[in-house]
């Protein structure tokens, strides 16, 4: 799905001249801008079943949750940090956690000049400028604790950290969203990476490959630890899932829509993953006695954490807020680690009337020699209807073969299929897919040379012939040709006496090949040298050709 560029055009039109409505600005603070204030009701933000707000209690263990888990871990046990808390020391610029502005629908829009603006809203698409879209109030340029990092918007610091502005217009329960801003004072102009508009009264998600202030194409604010809600004794449940950042990703599944990695083993964007129940017989939401932080724990237990960025290992992203202390937090957290975590079935997603739709397609390992094989995976919803689910399937390289197709069986949610490859003088990535009810996943699959491929003897049938009479000659690979065969050129050093044609291809996952030599009526023998040349190396044969 692609975004039509005009409509994005004239959305940004059309928001910049929204109408207030009294019922919505109640809902704003007494004054705004404001940072940090409690954001507008009604509470989760976006509706009841947005990705964020989803109970994944009961959703399928990914088949390969183990092995994601071991990668975080990273041969040691990766302890959970909260990436939240107040100033730096006393009084500091610098902060800890994600600032956020709350305006109102009043608030005068400005213009961002974007380096993906391609991918980000507020553009005008034929231009690639930006138009007025963003409410950015003036503080946010000139003043501390605004911007992720603390330091004003008008200190470049670009460079240093991803420096997100967060912006919620209150009266429409708009949310505004940058990433890596600078404001250039002397100009007047705010630049940013990429930035992103989301209508927290619906639940759009932004198009497959696009991203938006976070590296997972999802937003920041819904997924961020709130102290208005963790530490407020009338909220009972948090009511959403959390962002979590890992060091390296792979790929993206439902609901990211944007890659940020392909890192063999590592979790993609998006993926979900659910504090345990019980570890060895106890609850580990417990293991903090502090009632807030328990609140905090449960919510990763009912929604989960959602992968949204690289970053640090199970770093969870909260507010700033000077109300936290980090010295309840960081040892709370600190008692649980990875292994605390399953990971849900990847790209799962709650069925409407119970009916199973393809939640993804994976390989494993996703890179591999040429030559050598790999397992698939394709993963349902939900279970498998009566007669089992046929996932349809295709490779987009001749590299890589796959079935036409895989089921899976009644009552199952994944089924494995094979996939083989053929030896390549490159490396070639590729895309395997997996259809089925109308619904397309896609994985990316690697396959690497192997030895590098080399010509290893020519040879002839008749090392000796009479003039006139034919023999053939057959070179040999040092491996199967890869797709597309291997171009072996010939040349014989006497075409009077011999000839042989200008080259012969080994078939792809073939090792040889032959091809005719014919010669001529001599008077007198005579000996004429066949050569052979692939990849810069050359071999030689004799051919003696005999007077009759």
């Amino acid at each position: 799905m692609m975004r039509a560029p005009t409509i994005r055009f004239l959305l940004a039109s059309t928001l910049a001249f929204a109408p207030a409505f009294d019922v919505a600005a109640q809902q704003c603070p007494a004054a705004v801008p404001v940072e940090g204030a409690a954001p507008p009701a009604p509470l989760p933000l976006f509706p009841a079943d947005n990705w964020w707000n989803t109970d994944i209690s009961s959703a399928p263990v990914d088949a390969s949750s183990a092995g994601y888990i071991a990668f975080i871990n990273n041969g040691g046990t990766r302890r959970l940090h909260p990436d939240f808390g107040g100033e730096a020391s006393p009084g500091s610029v610098d902060i800890y956690g994600m600032p956020y502005a709350i305006v109102s629908g009043s608030q005068p829009k400005q213009a961002v000049t974007f380096d993906y603006w391609d991918e980000s809203d507020g553009v005008d698409y034929a231009t690639g400028r930006g138009v007025p879209f963003y409410p950015i109030p003036q503080q946010a340029a000139t003043q501390s604790h605004w911007v992720e990092g603390g330091a004003p918007g008008a200190t470049d610091q670009r460079s240093q950290s991803d420096r997100h502005l967060l912006v919620i217009d209150c009266t429409n329960r708009y949310l505004y969203e940058l990433y890596n801003v600078w404001y250039d004072g002397a100009h007047a102009q705010w630049y940013a990476g990429s930035g992103a508009f989301f209508d927290m009264n619906t639940n759009n998600r932004r198009p497959d490959t696009w991203t938006s202030a976070d590296a997972a194409g999802l937003a920041i604010f819904p997924g961020l630890v709130r102290y208005d809600e963790a530490w407020n004794p009338a909220v009972s449940d948090i009511g959403h899932a959390f962002r979590v950042t890992v060091r390296t990703t792979n790929g993206y599944v439902y609901p990211a829509s944007h890659r940020a990695g392909s890192t063999a083993g590592a979790l993609p964007m998006g993926a979900r993953l659910r504090l345990k129940t019980s570890v060895n017989g106890q609850d580990p939401a417990l293991r903090t006695s502090d009632p807030n932080v328990q609140k905090i724990f449960r919510a990763m237990q009912k929604y989960g954490l959602i992968v949204a960025d690289n970053g640090s290992d199970m770093y969870v992203t909260g507010t700033f807020d000077m109300r936290w202390s980090n010295d309840i937090l960081n040892p709370a957290f600190a008692t649980l680690s990875a292994s605390d975590f399953d990971v849900v079935q990847l790209g799962w997603r709650p069925s409407a009337g119970g009916v199973a739709t393809l939640a993804s397609v994976a390989a494993n390992p996703q890179s591999v020699t040429g030559g050598a094989s790999s397992t698939g995976r394709v993963a349902l919803s939900s279970a498998a209807p009566s007669g089992g689910a046929l996932v349809s399937l295709s490779s987009a390289s001749s590299a890589v073969t796959v079935p036409p197709n895989v089921t899976v069986s009644q009552g199952a949610t994944s089924a494995d299929f094979g996939i083989a490859t053929a030896n390549v003088a490159m490396s070639t990535a590729t895309t395997i897919s997996a259809s089925y009810a109308g619904t397309t996943k896609t994985t990316t699959f690697t396959v690497t040379p192997g030895t590098a491929l080399a010509l290893t003897a020519v040879t002839l049938t008749n090392a000796s012939v009479i003039g006139g009479a034919a023999t053939s000659g057959k070179v040999t690979l040092s491996a199967p040709a890869p797709s597309g065969g291997a171009s072996v050129a010939l040349r014989s050093s006497s075409t009077t006496y011999a000839t042989v044609p200008a080259n012969v291809m080994v078939a792809a996952g073939a090792t040889t090949a032959t091809f005719p030599v014919a010669t001529a009526a001599t008077k007198r023998t005579v000996t004429v040298a066949i050569q052979a040349t692939y990849a810069g190396v050359t071999k030689v044969v004799s051919l003696t050709v005999k007077r009759r």
